[in-house]
């Protein structure tokens, strides 16, 4: 139940850029105004991942998960039925605070009902969900658009959410334990008699501040890139943001009490690895889909539905490939990460070798279909394993708030690698065409993702120099 709401609410990150030219010419939106309808629910789900993680972990993940679901389910209904582009922006906004709220849950959860190999599993499933959200969402927001037209089909893009929200509110309250409505155990919760709302005070109101405001900033530059030159101060202004937080949380746990995320976790080697790793694979591989979506339907001509349909075999083996993956992870350990990501630097290199047959021998662009599966079966082998192995080690009572902050730093590398990729391919495109542009877009994606891999390997050098 609570990965189907997960997977919907990713989902809604990747469906709405193909309906985008629906929704210009259905509400007469701007330039700016489709940015945000992009921006502003990257921006509000990333924002409060940490923040709403930490809450999950004091007043009960339960209580996060439902409040989570019905904004999102709220913000989606509005977002339907919305007659102007300013209407849609605030719905956006308020559905990615409804998935900034619920997912750190659903890694909560996981955490707290699961073990061993049966934790792998779970986070198996998980990276799953995350994977084929990525790669499906093309694909359904093109079905719709076909089946029911332009107007009706960005519309059903978001009300197609509701139904599940009220299927998803129905089963919280039905199957949930008990213990999910109430805080994660912690050594000083067992004796703390305070009611809910007497224990605000160990959210750290001050932490959340400066965290939150601090990735807003940081993010900002990246989702609103036509602003001009002065936006990027916000970058400075976000990074001086982050530090005064670091420097807050040290002086809260040193005066005794529970900071929003407790800074010795960073000193956890496969936390603070574990963290980076999956920052920089989604700096660089999230971008894949946005680029391929555009080649296809502005390098190629291929209609919206063609376009995310190229995507749906690496969704497919992502989908088989994860749970088997995570059955497995805590066995294989670290080693099962650095061969996905070689698979994934297979699939990326083979997908550039198909793209330069394409244009040199006239070869098809359907062989994507093959080498983009590789690719997700690579993907597979890292997300979900490496967020069983990076919150290994991780104490229940922070369980919330240490998934929220890996959910933050894939967030945040999606947004950057997104902008930063983009903006070179647009600037090649400008000047030598979609046939160079696309492969240098795979090629710096494979760099990136080759880092990714490189913090693997120091992760997996560290942890052998441990044991002896």
């Amino acid at each position: 139940m609570s990965f189907v709401v997960a997977f919907l609410s990713l989902l809604s990150v990747s469906i709405v850029n193909v309906v985008l030219p629906a929704i210009e010419a259905s509400v007469d939106a701007t330039p700016a105004a489709l940015q945000w309808i992009l921006s502003g629910y990257a921006l509000a789900f990333g924002v409060i991942l940490v923040a709403s993680g930490r809450a999950g972990d004091i007043f009960g993940r339960g209580r996060l998960f439902v409040i989570g679901l019905l904004l999102f389910g709220l913000g989606s209904l509005a977002a339907g039925l919305s007659a102007d582009a300013l209407w849609l922006n605030a719905s956006r906004v308020v559905m990615g605070l409804g998935s900034g709220l619920l997912n750190p849950q659903v890694t909560g959860l996981i955490q707290q009902y699961f073990r061993g190999a049966q934790r792998g599993h779970a986070f198996g499933l998980f990276g799953g969900v995350i994977g084929v959200s990525v790669a499906v969402g093309p694909v359904l927001g093109g079905v719709l658009i076909a089946v029911l037209g332009a107007e009706w089909g960005w519309r059903a893009a978001f009300l197609i959410n509701v139904p599940f929200v009220v299927l998803g509110l129905v089963g919280a309250f039905l199957w949930l334990p008990r213990s999910a409505w109430r805080p994660a155990e912690a050594p000083r919760a067992a004796q703390d008699p305070r009611p809910a709302r007497g224990r605000l005070a160990d959210l750290d109101p001050v932490g959340v501040l400066l965290l939150s405001a601090g990735i807003l900033l940081i993010m900002l530059p990246f989702v609103e890139r036509e602003a001009g030159p002065v936006i990027w101060l916000s970058l400075l202004v976000g990074l001086v943001l982050v530090a005064a937080w670091l420097a807050w949380e040290r002086r809260f746990g040193a005066a005794g009490r529970e900071p929003m995320v407790d800074l010795a976790l960073f000193r956890t080697r496969s936390f603070a690895n574990g963290a980076l790793l999956i920052t920089v694979y989604f700096l660089g591989l999230t971008s894949i889909w946005v680029i391929l979506a555009l080649w296809m339907q502005q390098g190629l001509g291929h209609t919206a539905l063609a376009a995310g349909m190229i995507g749906l075999p690496s969704a497919i083996v992502s989908a088989v490939l994860s749970p088997l993956a995570g059955r497995h992870v805590t066995r294989v350990g670290r080693s099962m990460v650095l061969w996905g990501i070689l698979l994934a630097l297979a699939g990326l290199i083979l997908s550039g070798a198909a793209v330069l047959l394409h244009y040199a021998a006239g070869t098809s662009e359907w062989w994507l279909l093959a080498t983009l599966a590789v690719l997700g079966a690579g993907q597979a082998l890292v997300v979900g394993p490496n967020q069983t192995l990076a919150l290994a080690d991780v104490p229940l009572r922070y369980a919330g708030s240490a998934g929220g902050v890996i959910q933050t730093g894939q967030r945040v590398g999606t947004s950057i690698g997104i902008a930063m990729i983009t903006g070179i391919v647009f600037s090649v495109v400008a000047v030598a065409g979609w046939e160079l542009a696309f492969l240098v877009g795979l090629g710096v994606i494979t760099v990136v993702i080759a880092l990714a891999g490189a913090v693997g390997l120091v992760d997996l050098a560290q942890g052998r120099r441990g044991r002896r």
